[in-house]
């Protein structure tokens, strides 16, 4: 069963531009360089569903026409990937449905911290009716897409990558344990973090994602979760090796 990638954004949590910066990347009339915060639709015959919703939720579904949607899958709590949840409330009204949304334990707590007002108990008119499910280690079913858990770390914060038949996206992390590496190597495609050049304290430079890339053996790979300070698309891309690029916003992909 063949499933659709549209990557709705591709920026880190400040996305790009960054705001009151002047450099080459930031002020570049390529739309190539204009990235939202990272997320991705993916779709199949009966089924669509999104990884975070980040501050950016609106405007991408918006964009992207998206006149439906099945769950809200989430990798981890930062606010740049959970920041647009109460956007749901267009699907609860529209088709008539209420939001599941797949997150760890630690996940809902933080959803439930931040938007206090969904999951109160005494329910304000209007607000986003959304159901919460356990994601665990085990792989799990959303309609016909059968999603496989990856645990991965950002420096010391779980976050989960999830692996969809030879697909597999991974954000936010610097290191991957030998064992969940098993899980992602010779895919048909890779999507894996790519912060900048200098060293981060938990994201995968631009050199390491590479390193990881050529030891995962995917077929193709494509960097996301991308800052100003990477560079030019155009340019960043010209230093890939052949199987590697650079996302970009609204990207879409067949696997």
């Amino acid at each position: 069963m063949a499933i659709k990638i549209t990557f709705l954004g591709t920026g880190t949590s400040q996305g790009v531009p960054l705001i009151a910066c002047n450099c080459q990347v930031c002020s570049s009339s390529n739309p190539q360089d204009k990235r939202l915060r990272s997320s991705i639709l993916v779709e199949s015959a009966k089924t669509r569903l999104v990884i975070d919703s980040g501050p950016d939720f609106r405007q991408q579904l918006l964009r992207e026409k998206i006149k439906r949607l099945d769950a809200v899958v989430f990798t981890h709590e930062h606010k740049d990937h959970i920041a647009g949840l109460d956007e749901v409330r267009a699907f609860n009204y529209i088709n008539k449905m209420r939001m599941p949304a797949y997150a760890t334990e630690r996940v809902q707590q933080a959803l439930k911290r931040e938007f206090a007002y969904i999951f109160a108990e005494e329910k304000y008119p209007g607000i986003p009716e959304v159901d919460l499910y356990d994601l665990g280690n085990d792989a799990f079913q959303i309609g016909d897409l059968m999603l496989e858990p990856v645990n991965v770390l950002h420096y010391k914060l779980p976050v989960k990558a999830f692996k969809i038949n030879q697909f597999a996206y991974v954000t936010d992390c610097n290191f991957i344990p030998e064992g969940e590496k098993e899980k992602l190597k010779n895919l048909d495609v890779l999507v894996l973090s790519a912060l900048r050049r200098e060293p981060h304290v938990s994201h995968f430079t631009f050199d390491e994602a590479i390193a990881m890339v050529k030891e995962l053996q995917p077929k193709k790979a494509y960097f996301t979760h991308i800052s100003h300070q990477l560079g030019l698309h155009n340019e960043v891309n010209k230093e890939l090796p052949e199987n590697i690029e650079l996302a970009f916003d609204g990207l879409q992909l067949i696997v």
